[in-house]
């Protein structure tokens, strides 16, 4: 992989991204990778959360509103979606880092729900136009096709509180997502043509060429996670290259879903955290593996700790993110209290398509002692080091593909 870096990187960068698409096209989970490969590069990421989910959420039925409901229902909405967006739009504006603003849907989605002719009323009473809403207001705008549309067997209702479209309305809704967009230079479409994983990765490298960050093949969709056992101590802070650390705590919770892991992960800096929640189901069938991620309220992921899967430990790391000789890794440092098995613990991790054996081992850190290569070992699976049974006794222990691991996220976990 070569250098991550800005492409004639003068002056600060705030940039604007429009998440839209149809239902279940993978907006949630594009966001949530989204912004940890750009906190990975000591980014500041604002989420702009979908105005329509937060007034829809509140009782207001869509389908039970009349005409001119939903007329004066859609201008109302798109004046408090721009009040949000320009809250986060002034932060980026003064924040003293590089900004990445991802905004779930955008001022142009609401065009999609009603006729032409009242769309205009609303851009006439409002002194507003689409040339300033569509083209001028936003970077760049990423359509992230829905399941419904050529992934139908992943298409599903039953995780979303505000969504209950059929196929059929899935697709019509997709392609007036798609379409209200049409003409904003930067437009690009992430259709269902690969897996889900690959789907995501091709939304992180569209992103970083159009913002300028050369990704190398880290997330080509050929390249594989490699893992590498460090030998401890560690060099000193001094011989690293610019470095961001991380403290990130898992916790893997029950689940009564078949074929499926459940976990929660706390990552920050400084005392300031973020929430994830993960659900990774496997599919029946063909064997993909789909990862749902949602992003948690400081509350809500203290009311989700008490379903701890108790047989698991909790995982305590420090997560080192930095660049070297053009390669990207992340270096997790296992912490205590922890497993015995986990005590001074320390494996770095990469993505890269090279096969070469010789060539990608000379690439790595010359200031790691690496003891191994330990890609799709059972033994430094997260899932198998949490565990509190042996592991010889264990019928929870996963001795399969790296398949079971949620750490094969294609962005890190």
């Amino acid at each position: 992989m070569r250098l991550l870096k800005m492409a004639n990187q003068s002056q600060k960068i705030v940039y604007k991204l429009v998440l839209t698409g149809g239902p279940c096209g993978g907006k949630t989970t594009g966001q949530s990778r989204l912004s940890t490969f750009f906190e990975n590069l000591g980014w500041k990421v604002f989420r702009v959360p979908e105005t329509a989910t937060v007034l829809l959420s509140g009782g207001i039925k869509f389908a039970d509103l009349s005409p001119e409901e939903a007329s004066k229902f859609q201008e109302n909405l798109l004046k408090t979606m721009i009040q949000i967006e320009n809250t986060f739009f002034e932060l980026g504006r003064t924040s003293q880092r590089n900004c990445l603003i991802i905004c779930d849907r955008g001022a142009m989605d609401a065009s999609a729900f009603i006729s032409k002719e009242k769309w205009e009323a609303i851009l006439a009473s409002n002194n507003w136009n689409n040339v300033e809403l569509r083209d001028n207001r936003y970077n760049h705008i990423m359509h992230m096709v829905s399941a419904a549309n050529g992934a139908e067997d992943f298409y599903s209702t039953e995780d979303h509180a505000c969504r209950s479209e059929g196929v059929e309305l899935a697709r019509e809704l997709d392609y007036k997502a798609a379409a209200a967009w049409i003409g904003h230079p930067y437009f690009d479409v992430i259709d269902n043509s690969t897996d889900f994983d690959k789907k995501m990765n091709r939304l992180i490298a569209c992103v970083c060429q159009k913002i300028g960050i050369d990704t190398g093949d880290r997330l080509n969709v050929n390249s594989k996670k490699r893992k590498f056992l460090i030998k401890a101590p560690l060099a000193p802070d001094s011989e690293f290259p610019p470095f961001q650390d991380f403290d990130v705590v898992h916790n893997y919770l029950q689940s009564d879903l078949r074929k499926a892991q459940v976990r929660l992960r706390k990552r920050g800096q400084k005392g300031h955290w973020s929430y994830i929640h993960t659900l990774r189901k496997f599919h029946p069938t063909n064997g993909q593996s789909v990862e749902v991620r949602t992003q948690l309220t400081h509350r809500d992921y203290l009311n989700l700790l008490p379903q701890r899967d108790d047989a698991h430990l909790t995982i305590f790391k420090k997560r080192r993110c930095f660049i070297y000789n053009n390669q990207y890794y992340q270096l997790d440092i296992y912490r205590q209290p922890t497993h015995p098995r986990c005590r001074g613990l320390v494996l770095l991790e990469t993505y890269s398509a090279a096969y070469d054996q010789t060539i990608l081992l000379a690439s790595l850190p010359k200031f790691l002692t690496i003891e191994k290569e330990v890609t799709g070992d059972p033994a430094y699976s997260m899932y198998n080091l949490s565990l509190k049974e042996d592991w010889k006794t264990s019928k929870r222990y996963y001795a399969g593909t790296e398949c079971n691991d949620f750490e094969t996220s294609p962005t890190g976990t």
